[in-house]
């Protein structure tokens, strides 16, 4: 299909861009239930950090089955394991209804089925921008068109998403979600408009009809301080914040506030460019209530840092700053990091410097914690020993809120943004304050 277009494509004297957004749909347990088809249908829940039979570590990702039960993204398997206890544990008398399944994350054979997906949307678009394991942006420009079909009232660029979602169940039996629109942070939005398995198409001349009723939090880049700020505001909606004045916005949140006002409009200009090495690789993990128990912080967090470290090592990046980010309520966004005096690939040594900074939030209310590892190299050199970094003190730790850190300025000021996995462009598409730690379909 590389290089050709849907017979009866005109691609001709067109103006608008065509971006779709693809968004695996429960993709970690829509790749056990490959690999195990008798989960088809049952509650199943995956976990970072989680070993069988064992109940520590954090939900990567639940089935819709298991969400009925209140298992939910980001929560601790302990909990989960309150609301949804595995089969195997239940007795006699229980009901086998009422429990589930869970399964460790295993990332090796996830990207396995990711790169059969994106083989097929590489196939399907001369430009993809892979924003994680299981997301993606195409630009369709070239393959397809605004035009309705014959006799119809759909679109030609509908009738090639269909095409792309049934490639992608058929060839790999795994299920999208996918916006279709005329810019990237619309076709985020409409991805997300009717999971699981959505196709939903925004028209050019539709963007702003369709972003006006839809909440404040959905717009594209809108994080929870920020949202909880526009609500002080007054504004609620999207179609509130593309009526806002925008000398207003600006005053309030800087260049951002502009940009923000003109996504609540449909103007989005960002050009879909291939994706590049990542500055930066990290994971967040909410929890469901704000905790101080001690113990549920230190879980989330280990699961966190072998989740990140595994992640670098299969980018084959190694890293010098290794840093956690907290959340205490209501949306304050706390950053502590330290530094390396070279690259280095250390899994423990990222659990160990993570809950050595998560020290100092032990008594202290917590409603989301992630941890990061940046200053990322690509190339072949000496790591630097664990001597050399046992040897460093205290007073060249890097530190949120305050000098003497060698992070760049954004990884030490409050913010209610996600960590981003990809920092190599201002292009690079985020989550609506949503964590790329897990899937939050």
């Amino acid at each position: 299909m590389a290089g050709e277009t849907l017979p009866g494509t005109e691609t001709d004297d067109r103006s608008d861009s065509i971006v779709l957004h693809v968004d695996m749909d429960c993709f970690y347990a829509a790749c056990e239930r490959l690999r195990e088809p008798d989960l088809a249908g049952e509650p199943l829940v995956v976990g970072m950090g989680y070993e069988p039979g064992e109940g520590h570590g954090a939900v990567a990702t639940a089935s819709y089955e298991a969400r009925a039960f209140g298992v939910e993204s980001a929560q601790p398997i302990s909990q989960a394991l309150d609301r949804l206890p595995r089969l195997e544990d239940i007795g006699p008398d229980d009901d086998p209804e009422k429990a589930g399944y869970y399964r460790p994350v295993d990332i090796e054979f996830y990207k396995e089925v990711a790169a059969e997906v994106k083989e097929i949307l590489h196939d399907c678009a001369d430009v993809v921008r892979e924003v994680s394991i299981d997301e993606a942006y195409l630009d369709v420009t070239d393959r397809t068109a605004w035009d309705l079909v014959p006799a119809g009232d759909r679109t030609l660029a509908e009738g090639y998403a269909r095409y792309v979602k049934q490639r992608i169940e058929r060839e790999v039996g795994v299920t999208a979600s996918i916006g279709v629109a005329p810019n990237m942070s619309t076709a985020k939005v409409a991805s997300d408009f009717d999971k699981p398995d959505g196709l939903t198409v925004v028209r050019p001349g539709e963007v702003r009809d369709f972003l006006a009723p839809i909440s404040v939090h959905d717009v594209h880049g809108v994080g929870p301080v920020t949202a909880r700020e526009l609500g002080e505001l007054g504004i609620e909606t999207a179609g509130d914040l593309a009526d806002a004045d925008a000398k207003t916005l600006e005053s309030r949140f800087g260049s951002r506030g502009r940009e923000l006002h003109e996504r609540a409009k449909g103007i989005d200009d960002r050009a879909v460019t291939p994706t590049g090495r990542p500055k930066s690789l990290s994971r967040e993990s909410a929890f469901t209530e704000p905790t101080t128990e001690m113990a549920d912080k230190q879980e989330v967090v280990r699961a966190l840092a072998r989740d990140v470290a595994d992640r670098a090592r299969s980018r084959g990046a190694m890293y010098r700053t290794i840093g956690i980010k907290v959340i205490v309520p209501p949306f304050e966004g706390n950053t502590r990091a330290r530094s390396l005096p070279g690259p280095v690939d250390e899994p423990d040594l990222v659990e160990s410097v993570a809950l050595d900074l998560l020290d100092e939030f032990e008594d202290d209310r917590v409603r989301k914690l992630g941890v990061r590892v940046s200053n990322l190299s690509f190339a072949e050199m000496d790591q630097s020993s664990l001597d050399s970094w046992n040897s460093k003190t205290d007073s060249e730790n890097s530190v949120s809120n305050s000098g003497g850190s060698d992070e760049p300025a954004d990884e030490r000021s409050n913010s209610d943004e996600p960590m981003s996995d990809d920092d190599t462009a201002a292009s690079a598409p985020k989550r609506r304050g949503q964590s790329s730690l897990v899937e939050f379909d």
